[in-house]
């Protein structure tokens, strides 16, 4: 028999998960073209991409797909719709895999969550949206985690530094809002980051500022080094001369004093000059640090305790641009439980991490050697049409021998 206390925690696990909340969740098996709506944005214009229902390249699973960018420089953009909800007084858990197996150069990997009334045909760059996460990795200045949240009709990006993945295989990104407006940003369910909306957003104005009617007291001392009094400049430290005649110059032969005027040596700087005399630097017994205004409570701050509250959301969308296409979506989860976030991740990417990896380093293998076979048969290639010009020549040669020969006998008999 179990233990009782071992039993006990599995259910309570098993029935925290039960009662999760899932507003959205897309594993992309049959039917996904039913819940999802391409959009017509870019159409026009022929710079609308195709996505494909796909497990890519490598895998850990062929039977669990995504859908993946197929199209080299193209717009993509595709939504789905879902019951609509506020996450009032509940936690928000916003989760997906991606995979960029063109090893991406430059473009994103996000998500959106959209609010109220959306034309999911025309939806776009340009669609206003509540919340935006995922990689976006450009060069080398720019791998990190977005994170960017709508308030008051205006997007504020997070001001805190989250590097993101930038390898081949598929990595799992969660964005978790609290009721108490803290948040964590997780990737491959490891916190990466966590804080508050109040302090790592400008949200709203800051609660304290700077007193502007403050001012420096006038006999506030904020120099940290000062001249010694006690060092004195040496004696004759003004005679020394910038400048001393070459000693290794001379008078040229053809120097004539009444045409050319007195001839001068040229100067050459006096390794003796040290500049102007300045007296060496000590610390400052009356240093106060520097000024900083004391600072005041905001008259422009409003608390919102609704700060964390988006209450329509509705539809959660894909909008990127992509210059190599090969980005490659799954396992989206928009919900109100981080343990059933953990759990799904667990369950799909958790379980195939492995296997992926193996069939990426197999793919990878088996590409390396078949550019050496090319390369070694672009080299046997070359080496036959060496051989073949070698030939050639020695043909040439015995031909040229042949003729010689025929030649001195002709000339014999003649």
């Amino acid at each position: 028999m179990g233990n009782p206390k071992t039993l006990t925690l599995i259910l309570f696990s098993l029935f925290a998960i039960t009662s999760a909340k899932v507003f959205f969740e897309e594993r992309f098996e049959d039917g996904w073209e039913n819940r999802w709506v391409v959009s017509d944005w870019k159409k026009d214009e022929s710079t609308a991409g195709v996505w494909n229902h796909t497990s890519g390249k490598w895998n850990g699973d062929p039977n669990d797909k995504g859908i993946q960018t197929s199209e080299d420089y193209r717009f993509y953009a595709i939504s789905a719709e879902f019951p609509e909800f506020s996450n009032k007084d509940q936690t928000l858990v916003f989760q997906f895999s991606v995979k960029h197996e063109q090893k991406l150069d430059c473009g994103g990997g996000y998500l959106k969550l959209l609010s109220g009334e959306v034309d999911q045909k025309k939806f776009g760059g340009d669609t206003p949206y509540s919340i935006m996460f995922g990689p976006d990795i450009c060069g080398y200045s720019t791998k990190k985690v977005h994170a960017i949240l709508n308030y008051n009709e205006t997007n504020h990006l997070i001001k805190k530094e989250v590097p993101c993945e930038t390898d081949q295989l598929s990595h799992v990104y969660t964005f978790i809002i609290r009721p108490d407006a803290t948040y964590s940003i997780l990737i491959d369910n490891v916190e990466k980051q966590t804080g508050s909306l109040y302090t790592d957003w400008d949200l709203l104005p800051p609660k304290q500022i700077k007193d502007p009617e403050a001012k420096k007291p006038e006999d506030w001392d904020d120099k940290e080094y000062i001249p010694d009094p006690e060092d004195k400049k040496p004696e004759g430290y003004d005679d020394i001369p910038k400048e001393l005649p070459d000693p290794d110059a001379k008078k040229p032969e053809d120097w004539d004093d009444e045409e050319d005027g007195e001839w001068t040596a040229p100067t050459i700087p006096n390794p003796e000059y040290k500049g102007p005399w300045k007296p060496k630097k000590i610390k400052n017994p009356n240093y106060q640090g520097k000024w900083k205004a004391p600072k005041i409570d905001n008259p422009d701050f409003k608390d919102d305790p609704e700060l964390y509250v988006y209450p329509n959301l509705r539809y959660v969308g894909i909008e990127l641009w992509q210059v190599k296409s090969g980005t490659l979506f799954d396992n989206v989860l928009v919900s109100d439980d981080p343990e059933y976030a953990k759990q799904l991740a667990e369950e799909t990417w958790g379980k195939q991490k492995d296997a992926e990896k193996a069939a990426f380093e197999e793919a990878e293998k088996k590409a390396d050697e078949e550019e050496t076979n090319e390369d070694a048969a672009g080299s046997d290639a070359e080496d036959e049409d060496e051989t073949d010009d070698v030939e050639g020549e020695d043909s040439d040669a015995e031909t040229k021998e042949d003729k010689d020969g025929e030649d001195e006998e002709v000339h014999d008999e003649l």
